[in-house]
């Protein structure tokens, strides 16, 4: 399992290692990784269809 340590600020758009809060506004932090994407995933259909990629 891969541990990603390195989070992004969703207000002030900094990046930090701190898990709990931004040390420079104290916004709330996220992983700024996107999800792994597989073509042979079971549910690419409806994720197709949430995004609006796929109409049928």
């Amino acid at each position: 399992m891969m541990v990603w340590l390195l989070r992004k600020c969703e207000s002030c758009g900094r990046y930090t290692l701190k898990r709990d809060a931004c040390p420079y506004c104290g916004g709330r932090v996220r992983i700024p990784h996107p999800a792994k994407f597989s073509p042979d995933d079971k549910y690419i259909k409806y994720i197709g269809r949430m995004k609006g990629l796929d109409k049928g």
